[in-house]
C-alpha cells in the first residue's frame, strides 16, 4: 500500500510534517504525523503551532493509521452540553415553577 493513498485524506489545515520513522523491538515501524497552524488572534510573524493528527503504523506489510484524540477538547464539550442543560433546565423552572397553582376560593 502507498503511504500517500492513505495520508491525503487525512485533515489538514497548515503544513503537514512527519516524523522520523520509529522501529520496536517487533518490526513495527510509526511515523507520527503533525499539522502546523498559524496560531489565530495572535501576530502574523508568531510561529505555527503544532497540532498532533496521529501516527501511520506499519507492520507486516500494512499501513494502519490510528488518530490521535484531543481529550481536553472532548471535555471541553462535554462540560459546554452540561452548561446548557443546567441554564435551560433553570429557565424552564423559572418561568413555571413544578409545583401547582394554588387558589383559595
Amino acid at each position: 500500500m502507498n503511504i500517500h493513498a492513505v495520508a491525503d485524506p487525512l485533515p489538514t489545515a497548515g503544513a503537514r510534517v512527519y516524523g522520523e520513522p520509529h522501529e520496536t523491538a517487533d518490526g513495527t515501524t510509526i511515523i507520527t504525523v503533525t499539522d502546523l497552524r498559524r496560531p489565530r488572534f495572535r501576530r502574523t510573524d508568531a510561529a505555527p503551532v503544532p497540532k498532533p493528527l496521529g501516527v501511520f503504523v506499519v507492520h507486516g506489510g500494512e499501513v494502519r493509521w490510528e488518530a490521535a484524540v484531543d481529550g481536553t477538547r472532548i471535555a471541553l464539550v462535554g462540560e459546554l452540553i452540561g452548561l446548557v442543560a443546567a441554564t435551560i433546565a433553570t429557565l424552564a423552572i423559572l418561568r413555571r415553577p413544578p409545583w401547582p397553582d394554588l387558589h383559595i376560593s
